[in-house]
């Protein structure tokens, strides 16, 4: 982290700190932009904050009141607007495909729902006998794990701030682009109602758009990251803390989760990250993965904090 001017005081003496160890960087730009810290600080404010810089950290006893007259605070500060993009990859929501659209298992649905088969959301729970003709149907027909992966998504402070960005990009080559403050139905029924919507309208407006495009053309040319990194078990083995400082040195971090039951990445989404990582020795669920990783972005980037 690199020392950085940031005028904090108007009016009154000042103190200047120079902080360039990493540890006390953090605390200090937490002191800094805690409530305690106003523009028409008086002198008494500039102690108090001083007083408890040195009670807290003993490396901060050597604190000393030099430059008065010149009102500014030195302090090693992060990058400015980082914020995490997720992409929950090749997920396992599609409707029914046109191949086993008269099979008995998907009319049987259709005419139940009162819906044609083609705008059914392909579902292993009631159309498990007709997608064994399918290819790669054991990774296909899993809408309730995007759902599970969503809400565990939209309903962390990261995401409720606005420092999230979540895609769903689909085993189809189609792509929901959620908006800020979106917020996911609870219920499996409404959402199962929703994503059928959205990916037989594909909305390019609204809180959520939906769209073509391929793996490669959504981190290439929409997210842009500088830093792409794909979790999973055939990552090389890392804990999700060690994942999470990693990420804080990025301005722009990108998260790739997969959103299927079974199996592992496609090529071309191996061939598009950075770096390949596995957070457990087991096979964790997309959900778990993704509330894991999120948790430990939100503590090094001070976000349960505020």
């Amino acid at each position: 982290m690199q020392p950085r001017q940031v005028n904090l005081f108007r009016g009154g003496p000042s103190l200047t700190l120079n902080l360039s160890i990493t540890f006390l960087a953090r605390a200090a730009c937490r002191l800094a932009s805690s409530m305690s810290v106003r523009a028409s600080s008086t002198e008494d404010s500039v102690r108090s904050l001083a007083i408890a810089a040195a009670s807290s950290l003993a490396p901060l006893l050597c604190f000393t009141g030099a430059g008065w007259g010149q009102k500014e605070l030195t302090l090693p500060v992060r990058p400015p607007h980082v914020k995490l993009q997720f992409i929950l990859a090749e997920s396992a929501l599609e409707t029914v495909p046109r191949e086993i659209g008269r099979s008995p298992a998907v009319l049987s649905d259709s005419r139940r729902r009162g819906i044609d088969p083609s705008r059914i959301l392909l579902d292993r729970s009631f159309h498990h006998s007709a997608m064994t003709k399918l290819k790669d149907g054991e990774k296909r027909g899993r809408p309730d794990l995007v759902h599970a992966a969503l809400l565990s998504l939209t309903g962390t402070p990261l995401f409720l701030d606005g420092q999230m960005k979540v895609y769903v990009h689909t085993s189809q080559d189609l792509v929901l682009e959620l908006g800020e403050g979106t917020r996911i139905p609870k219920s499996y029924l409404r959402f199962r109602g929703l994503a059928e919507k959205l990916l037989v309208e594909m909305p390019r407006e609204g809180l959520v758009k939906a769209y073509p495009a391929s793996m490669a053309n959504l981190v290439r040319k929409i997210v842009s990251p500088d830093l792409t990194i794909g979790l999973s078990t055939q990552g090389v083995p890392s804990s999700a803390e060690e994942l999470a400082a990693g990420v804080q040195d990025s301005r722009k971090p990108c998260l790739v989760v997969g959103g299927f039951p079974h199996g592992h990445f496609s090529p071309e989404t191996l061939r598009l990250t950075d770096r390949l990582v596995r957070i457990s020795p087991r096979p964790l669920e997309a959900h778990v993965v993704a509330a894991r990783v999120v948790y430990e972005v939100e503590k090094v980037t001070g976000r349960m904090n505020d």
